[in-house]
């Protein structure tokens, strides 16, 4: 039989996910951030391209950004609380 996860203690579980709402936040922050500076960057007055190219470059990295940032939450909040060790072969 598995052991019980850390995850499945109310109060323990309640501050992982605190923590990765957190992360998350900042890291929502961080993405609009990057995004104005790379739109800012990239913003040409006498450049061709349309405004579908300056959208497709805000979704792209802000998908991107926001995706990866969620992905590697779930792993700090994984292996911050024991979760991985609870595991067995």
């Amino acid at each position: 039989m598995a052991r019980k996860s850390p995850l499945e203690d109310p109060e323990t579980a309640a501050f992982a996910w605190a923590r990765y709402r957190r992360i998350m936040r900042f890291m929502l922050l961080v993405t609009v951030g990057v995004v104005a500076l790379a739109l800012a960057v990239l913003y040409d007055g006498d450049s061709e391209a349309s405004v579908h190219y300056y959208i497709a470059i805000a979704l792209g990295i802000g998908f991107t950004m926001l995706l990866a940032s969620a992905l590697m939450g779930l792993v700090f909040l994984s292996a911050g609380t024991g979760h991985d060790d609870s595991i067995e072969d």
